[in-house]
């Protein structure tokens, strides 16, 4: 009995290693050719576990089966290069760390269109494998309706088909290289900080780097992969706290508990014995919200239904526990070629009711002038007395002022709309990704 047991231990440890020495030969051969990856390719780990079906990645090992490894790679030992490549380019952007609300099936269908598809631009004879009909009509269909073919975009896109289970089954086949079983729950992604998910950022950042300077001669033969890295690598920044940059310090009345003075409690305990002398400070300096505007772009070529997304995600910033001071002074502006309509928010109450009751008026042109005329004109009339600024969410396609305001403004877009959309040089340019409407977590946009 012992020596079966023995036996079958020392087997285990045999296929174990054959399965890993094919997988140092798929990475090898793929470093050859892409030597700007070598720090991405190295990344993983190896380990055998016969649960799974195939292959798959958490972002730090590689699991494989090993009967369905020895078996591909005596097939074609291209299908083993590609579903290596395909997991490191999970991990290079981040599907494995940001699926939040999405439903699973999709999401999954979605990162293997998107990495397939830029596995399939590449010209390495060691990943190149001709297309089937099928996968250059899903290429074409997508590509009709998004230029850019990340996994956020290819989801959106998709799950707006319509399809039937067996079309979706279908797709799934076309497009599985590996086994997203080990991928974060949406659970787990919330936790921070994730420095697996940090660490394939910086490998990410840096092979851009490489592509762009020291490995020309090699992006040569990249396909899509660094265009798809310029994307996935654009400098982020997380909307609430875009939002907290409209704050303000002020003192407020209350405790501070920062400012305990010891020079009093240590006169009280030399002068009675056993009796400190505590004076807590009566107001305290905080920053919280204070005076904005918001003005909305109500024209035709403006989704309502995006409109009143971008209206929650911003009143779950401000609706947040101390983001407001006793009394604000926000107005929400309605606006296409003329302002139609200006509401005046001083507490977190009115913020509440403007939502549940909100009706958005307008459809005509847009045109950027009437709003700007008419806060300067509060201005004017001392309405504001410390004006941080204002939030412009808009598709672009209007005329701006001929000078810059006297305050700061943003214009927001849609990663679609506003990717080619110019705005004067005074202002910011804030690109949000459909997904901050989609994603349970902190939800993140572009700034240029």
């Amino acid at each position: 009995m012992e020596t079966n047991e023995t036996q079958q231990g020392e087997f285990s440890v045999q296929v174990e290693a054959i399965g890993k020495e094919i997988l140092y030969v798929a990475r090898n051969e793929l470093y050859l050719k892409m030597r700007f990856m070598d720090v991405a390719f190295s990344s993983l780990r190896f380990s055998m576990d016969p649960e799974i079906q195939n292959i798959g990645t958490d972002g730090e090992m590689i699991w494989f089966h090993p009967a369905w490894l020895g078996g591909a790679y005596r097939e074609d030992r291209r299908i083993v290069c590609r579903a290596y490549l395909h997991m490191v380019l999970h991990c290079l952007f981040g599907h494995l760390f940001v699926r939040g609300r999405r439903e699973r099936e999709f999401w999954d269908l979605s990162c293997n269109i998107a990495v397939e598809s830029i596995i399939d631009s590449l010209s390495y004879p060691c990943v190149r494998m001709p297309m089937s009909y099928l996968r250059k009509e899903i290429y074409r269909r997508i590509r009709q309706e998004t230029k850019v073919m990340t996994a956020q975009k290819i989801y959106a896109v998709i799950t707006a088909w319509g399809m039937t289970e067996t079309e979706r089954v279908q797709m799934f086949e076309e497009f599985a290289a590996d086994s997203h079983l080990f991928w974060p729950s949406p659970d787990k992604q919330k936790k921070t900080p994730n420095e697996t998910e940090n660490s394939w950022k910086e490998k990410s950042q840096q092979m851009e780097l490489n592509l762009d300077t020291f490995a020309n001669d090699q992006a040569k033969g990249a396909g899509s992969l660094l265009e798809q890295l310029r994307i996935e690598n654009r400098k982020r920044y997380d909307y609430r706290d875009f939002l907290r940059k409209f704050s303000v310090w002020k003192e407020e009345i209350g405790i501070d508990q920062d400012a305990f003075d010891y020079g009093f409690y240590s006169y009280g305990l030399s002068l009675y014995g056993n009796m400190p002398l505590i004076e807590p400070q009566e107001t305290k300096e905080v920053k919280k919200i204070e005076e904005f505007v918001i003005v909305i772009d109500t024209s035709m070529s403006c989704s309502g239904e995006l409109v009143k997304k971008f209206l929650e995600e911003t009143y779950d910033v401000l609706s947040q526990n101390n983001s407001f001071f006793r009394k604000v002074h926000i107005h929400i502006l309605q606006c296409d070629e003329r302002v139609q309509e200006d509401v005046k928010i001083e507490k977190e109450e009115d913020l509440k009711n403007y939502m549940d009751n909100l009706e958005l008026r307008g459809g005509g042109g847009t045109d950027f002038r009437p709003a700007f005329a008419h806060i300067e004109e509060m201005e004017e009339q001392h309405i504001f007395r410390n004006l941080r600024g204002v939030i412009y969410f808009t598709d672009g396609q209007g005329i701006y002022p001929s000078r810059r305001p006297s305050f700061d403004t943003a214009f927001v877009f849609l990663e679609e709309e506003g990717k080619d959309i110019h705005v004067p040089a005074w202002a910011v340019k804030l690109v949000l990704e459909e997904s901050i409407f989609m994603d349970e977590e902190r939800n993140e946009q572009d700034e240029y």
